[in-house]
């Protein structure tokens, strides 16, 4: 496997797009499981198939680009909206970027590192470590680029995120996804209870760091990717309970700007399993 990775690392965007866009669509077509989850979250969201059938094989692109991401030369980025983020380091608090399942979510943390790592320090971007052996082979060391660290999902790598933010830096990390029991509490997501985790509204609580949203387009014909960012609609309440409601709704209007390119066959509405964190 780590052969294949270092091999599609070599190739163009483009090509490991098209390849990935027909993946893409294969699991689709031989997948009833994913299809009829697919089709029901987006549904769920208010949108028919023929409006988000892109996301087919956006899905597939956004595995088919992991190589190149994470193994390969850098990509082509495009910035917008990026002026919020200068203001969030002025402040010297720290800043937590929120992004959903949506693009190239990847390229949105090794943008940031690129850009703002030298005068800020790294950024540090939460992870759940592979489960399979032949994945921890790939992972080791493949997301380890200059100004980018990784914290896992435990009691220590949520130390490290305190302890970044304190310190002024960033972390990153998708709230969208469903953390292990004990981590998380139910709240709305497109109407629909899920289990939502409640580290990115406690991190803001707690250390009092700017929170901005992120998501990275994936651009045609393999030209790279446009990193969207944006303020909150508002600030996030003072309880936690408000605050997860809140960085709910904040996803859903990042998905709505495109949602051709989320992830509408993740398991989003899920039960936890029972995983508990491990002090390490």
């Amino acid at each position: 496997m780590l052969t294949l990775f270092r091999l599609l690392s070599r190739w163009p965007l483009w090509l490991l797009h098209l390849l990935g866009a027909a993946l893409g669509w294969m699991v689709f077509a031989l997948s009833p499981t994913y299809r009829r989850r697919f089709v029901a979250n987006a549904a769920q969201a208010g949108y028919s198939f023929a409006q988000v059938r892109a996301a087919v094989a956006h899905a597939g692109r956004m595995s088919a680009e992991l190589p190149r991401l994470w193994m390969g030369a850098p990509t082509p980025l495009q910035w917008e909206g990026s002026d919020c983020v200068d203001a969030a380091y002025a402040r010297g608090q720290g800043v937590i970027f929120l992004t959903p399942h949506l693009g190239c979510f990847e390229s949105t943390a090794q943008g940031l590192a690129q850009r703002y790592s030298p005068a800020h320090g790294p950024i540090l971007v939460l992870y759940r470590p592979a489960r399979q052996p032949v994945m921890v082979e790939v992972l080791a060391g493949a997301r380890e680029r200059p100004g980018l660290e990784t914290a896992p999902t435990t009691l220590a790598g949520v130390r490290q995120m305190i302890k970044a933010l304190r310190a002024g830096r960033a972390v990153g990390l998708l709230p969208d996804q469903v953390p292990p029991d004990g981590m998380g509490q139910w709240a709305p997501f497109f109407g629909q209870p899920a289990y939502t985790m409640t580290l990115g509204a406690r991190l803001a609580l707690q250390t009092g760091a700017t929170v901005l949203l992120v998501w990275g387009e994936r651009l045609p014909w393999g030209r790279g990717f446009r990193l969207h960012f944006r303020e909150l609609a508002a600030p996030l309440p003072g309880d936690l309970d408000g605050a997860v409601v809140q960085i709910n709704q904040e996803m859903e209007r990042l998905i709505r700007e495109c949602p051709q390119q989320y992830l509408w066959g993740y398991g989003r509405y899920k039960q936890p399993r029972r995983d508990p964190v491990k002090e390490v």
